[in-house]
């Protein structure tokens, strides 16, 4: 075969490869990232958050490492400052998923959509064994632009990823990338473990949190939640079912918690895990099936306690049945507990502040206001703080003031109750607190009440 012809053979080869269909595909991959882009950027908003924090000359940590706030000395003087995330919009009345360590401590919380349009937004409920929150938009409109949230065919490692966010406050943008792996988990601080989470390679960073993890069809897979410190290049999001699951809970009950009445302890030992009770709520359901302080928790409805299990949702789960299976451990003997559902879902803890937050409250006047000099007109005093309860927990002393819950005045001693209650429901409270002349915020955990 002479060169020339040898030539002409390529050529051939290189024309014909050229008319194939799948050569378009770098194109039409392009193209449809683009047409993804423009569709579900409408539904992504940008969330700006204003919170209290102790006044610093340096800020240190990430976005990551600054999701748990405990005041270690809140006599320093406090500071407003912004923080900036993502949301990805679920439902055309305004609801919006993001990541519950975004807002759990804000005092205001601005979203602003692709078209400019800004209005204040209020959560509906958080979830921070998941790092999720539920936000809605107070304007009263039933035509917001949203992304579906559907159940698709299992994600694939390797397939296409893009992420849309707001990372350094520079809105609507767009990487893309693919799905590194699946069921990761991350520890956080040597005592917090999110598990099942998806990784990508798309470039996530501060700011990305609570955006859009799309596929290439523009499936919404999940909410960017972390990046990996030591690392570029691997990010997480929380897969959408556990959205969806999150959320048509939260509708369907009205954010009506189920509550046995005990506080959990995670433990894992080396070839197990379990859940060690630490505090029992007096006249609570868990009281009265015999529960006791120590008991260890192995298996619920038959399902084993892992590390990184979310149990919140296991319980929910479990009182779908009817009735409650748990398992425990105590002095080396094994027993079970059936617990009926009608005794924990109506279950409410009363009077919430001594029974729930280990701690009394007064109204403010008379003797309470002179023995501890308070000056504001609205809000609760803490009197006492009692061993062992959220009071102790969070730092609260004698002679605190709660002024608000949830961003809302506390009244006296009854509204105090109140908002406790609709906070438990929502799985979202947040202390405004006066000590000494200085105001800060106090988010409550409740991922360990059970």
């Amino acid at each position: 075969m002479t060169l020339s012809a040898f030539r002409l053979i390529l050529f051939s080869v290189a024309l014909l490869i050229m008319t194939l269909p799948g050569v378009a595909l770098p194109r039409e991959r392009e193209d449809s990232i683009v047409g993804v882009v423009e569709t579900a950027s409408k539904a992504i908003v940008n969330i700006k958050t204003e919170e209290w924090s102790k006044k610093t000359s340096e800020k240190k940590g990430n976005d990551l490492l600054k999701r748990f706030f405990r005041p270690d000395n809140t006599d320093e003087e406090m500071e407003a400052t912004e923080n900036i995330g993502s949301g990805v919009v679920v439902d055309p009345r305004g609801i919006i998923v993001t990541n519950e360590h975004l807002v759990s401590k804000a005092v205001n919380i601005r979203v602003k959509f692709t078209s400019r349009q800004e209005a204040e937004a209020d959560v509906l409920a958080t979830d921070p064994e998941l790092d999720i929150a539920l936000l809605r938009v107070r304007e009263t409109n039933d035509d917001f632009p949203y992304l579906k949230l559907t159940r698709k065919k299992p994600v694939r490692v390797g397939e296409r990823a893009i992420v849309i966010g707001n990372p350094y406050g520079l809105s609507s943008s767009v990487t893309t990338g693919v799905i590194s792996a699946l069921e990761r988990k991350l520890r956080i601080n040597d005592n917090k473990v999110y598990a099942n989470l998806i990784q990508t390679d798309a470039a996530i960073n501060p700011g990305n949190s609570g955006g859009a993890l799309l596929d290439g069809s523009g499936n919404l897979l999940g909410i960017v939640t972390a990046i990996y410190e030591e690392g570029k290049g691997i990010g997480f999001a929380i897969p959408i079912d556990e959205v969806i699951s999150m959320l048509s809970e939260f509708l369907e009950t009205e954010g009506k918690r189920p509550l046995l009445g005990i506080f959990i302890e995670r433990r894992k030992e080396e070839r197990s895990a379990y859940l060690s009770v630490n505090r029992i709520i007096p006249g609570s359901p868990a009281e009265r099936y015999g529960l006791k302080v120590g008991d260890r928790i192995v298996e619920i409805n038959k399902k084993k306690i892992k590390e990184g299990v979310k149990l919140s949702t296991l319980f929910r789960q479990a009182t779908a049945d009817g009735e409650v299976r748990c398992r425990i451990s105590r002095g080396g003997e094994f027993y079970t507990v059936d617990i009926d559902m009608k005794d924990i879902q109506e279950y409410v803890p009363s009077p919430v502040e001594e029974k729930l937050c280990g701690m009394r409250l007064s109204d403010i006047r008379g003797y309470a206001r002179l023995k501890f000099k308070v000056r504001a007109k609205n809000g609760v005093v803490v009197t006492r703080i009692y061993k062992g309860g959220i009071g102790e927990r969070y730092g609260l002393r004698a002679g605190d003031v709660i002024l608000k819950i949830n961003n809302r005045e506390t009244m006296d001693k009854e509204h105090f109750q109140s908002l406790m209650v609709e906070g438990l429901r929502r799985n979202y409270i947040l202390y405004q607190v006066k000590r000494n002349g200085n105001i800060f915020l106090l988010p409550i955990k409740l991922d360990v009440l059970l």
